[in-house]
């Protein structure tokens, strides 16, 4: 599917530029094409440009007529601005249950339009909330909160997950799959039934008191089964993350107060020598395989970040004055370790207090996160915007985000828990939108993960009267996210971040009684790098 619709994309940019070479020479056949200068002040003339050139038919097409010069383009805007999608429980998506085909789709078509429209750039969709799929998978089985029944498939089949990545890149939306690793049956999810990867895999799963089955971090072949869904969904699927949220080892509530199940593995690793105590243990299991997730995402696809989104206190006490629940002691995540030693790719601590709380200080807490990211990765800590406790939420938030940019500066951004929480309150899209988000913004690069650098695309530009008829393309579309579009009125620069399947645009000559002087063209790749501009005046 994913080649048939690059096949069909290359078709239309062939099209596009022998249309637009054909009208180009007829109409500016006495303009000569030039070549951009880097050390040059004024456009360079009668050169040719080979480099440039496109292939159609076998014959080589060199970039049409134009004035093609270097310039100081503006710096495109960054952020990460991310929303996330809970399957569990039909908290978000979908809705119910019993939804028709249809319907889902009609949802989350309505949920990506409203992100798209308010300037957000990334989806974090959960397609596994408790050891199943919203996807085709043979690993695990259809999700209860998709059908209605652990193992039934959509009728008429189709593949959710493939739905939204086809929908959300189309919006210039990222789409991060959202697993959480060790939950095997959530209460809300009816009762285990023989697909179940509960009664499938038993030997590792355990019963808690409040109902929920959960797979046994220690055991191997927990280990062995989350890597082998993982692996699988990164493989087949043309995804841009894969993230965790904070369930590891189970809240202590889950199991009523009592110490997690785990005396089979404990007493197995106590027999065979080890001298970890108990704690150290479980930590140990958790940061192994949080390392080895990190690395087989990498190595099947080098470009798919990996994100953890833990408890947003590591230990009270840090940084002093914080009190609270210890993700550490309780969910025996060492969330700290993972950060230092970075094996995420973006880490998003759940900072979900007002910035005026006392024991849980929003602006406090994000400073000692981002002085423990001694690795410099993505630090875009996540919001409560459903129900954060304070009296005017769309204005706490704006002020988060505010706060947050003053703290992480070029490399900043945040996700928002839940998309509920942009839908719910009337005014917070409006505050957001009238606010920080009032701009498109590119997320930041992620200079660690290595990339094959773009080519420079090439840009056409015909005079249509009143409009310049402008479209562009490149040769290597398959490595493309994104355009990034320049235009230049009196002499400044305006920047507008275009999706994929945009080629083409009739740009006014003259608004707001200035004067179109210049066009430039930029290319995107998934992991926010830039490529060269090809840039040309308008006459």
């Amino acid at each position: 599917m994913q080649t048939m619709k690059i096949n069909k994309l290359k078709l239309v940019f062939l099209f596009g530029i022998f249309t637009s070479f054909t009208s180009c020479s007829v109409q500016n056949n006495s303009v000569k094409a030039t070549v951009p200068n880097k050390n040059a002040t004024k456009p360079v003339k009668n050169i040719s440009i080979p480099k440039d050139s496109v292939v159609i038919n076998n014959k080589p097409v060199t970039t049409p007529p134009g004035e093609v010069f270097r310039t100081n383009l503006p710096e495109i805007k960054r952020e990460f601005r991310g929303a996330w999608i809970a399957s569990v429980a039909n908290i978000n998506w979908p809705s119910r249950n019993n939804l028709t085909v249809d319907q889902q789709k009609t949802e989350a078509i309505n949920m990506l339009d409203m992100l798209k429209d308010n300037n957000f750039n990334a989806v974090i969709f959960q397609v596994r909330p408790s050891a199943d799929a919203l996807y085709t998978s043979n690993i695990e089985p259809w999700s209860y909160f998709l059908t209605g029944q652990t193992g039934a498939a959509p009728y008429p089949n189709y593949d959710p997950l493939q739905f939204w990545i086809d929908e959300a890149h189309k919006r210039g939306l990222e789409l991060h799959v959202w697993l959480n690793p060790y939950r095997a049956h959530h209460t809300n999810g009816g009762s285990p039934n023989s697909l179940s990867m509960a009664n499938k895999l038993s030997d590792i799963v355990v019963r808690l008191k409040n109902g929920m089955y959960w797979f046994d971090p220690a055991d191997p072949k927990t280990q062995g089964h989350v890597s082998n869904v993982v692996k699988d969904i990164v493989k087949r699927y043309d995804i841009d993350a894969v993230h965790f949220d904070d369930y590891f080892y189970p809240y202590a509530t889950y199991n009523k107060g009592a110490d997690f199940p785990d005396n089979a593995t404990w007493s197995a690793y106590v027999n065979s020598g080890g001298t970890l105590s108990r704690g150290d243990w479980r930590r140990d299991n958790v940061n192994k395989f949080v390392e080895r997730i990190y690395k087989e995402i990498h190595a099947e696809k080098n470009y798919v970040r990996f994100g953890i989104s833990p408890f947003g206190i590591w230990k009270p006490g840090y940084p002093e004055g914080v009190v609270g629940s210890s993700q550490y002691d309780e969910l025996y995540a060492d969330a700290k370790l993972w950060l230092n030693k970075g094996w995420v790719d973006y880490f998003s601590p759940q900072l979900y207090w007002p910035i005026e709380s006392k024991g849980q200080p929003f602006e406090a807490l994000l400073n000692w996160w981002k002085a423990e990211n001694t690795l410099n990765r993505h630090l875009w800590p996540g919001l409560n915007t459903v129900e954060i406790k304070t009296s005017d939420r769309p204005t706490e938030i704006k002020n988060q985000i505010e706060i947050s940019r003053q703290v992480l500066g070029k490399d900043a951004g945040e996700i928002h828990w839940s998309i509920a929480g942009l839908t719910k309150n009337a005014n917070m899209l409006p505050t957001l939108k009238s606010g920080p988000y009032k701009e498109k913004a590119l997320v930041p690069k992620t200079p660690w993960l290595k990339a094959v650098p773009l080519q420079t695309p090439t840009l056409f530009v015909n005079d249509n009267g009143s409009f310049a008829q402008t479209s562009w393309s490149t040769k290597n579309i398959a490595d493309v996210f994104q355009w990034v579009l320049f235009t230049q009125y009196n002499g400044v620069w305006e920047t507008e971040i275009l999706t994929l399947d945009q080629l083409s645009k009739d740009i006014p000559k003259y608004k707001d009684g200035k004067t179109l002087n210049a066009i430039a063209i930029k290319a995107i790749d998934r992991l926010g790098n830039e490529s060269d501009y090809m840039a040309k005046k308008v006459k």
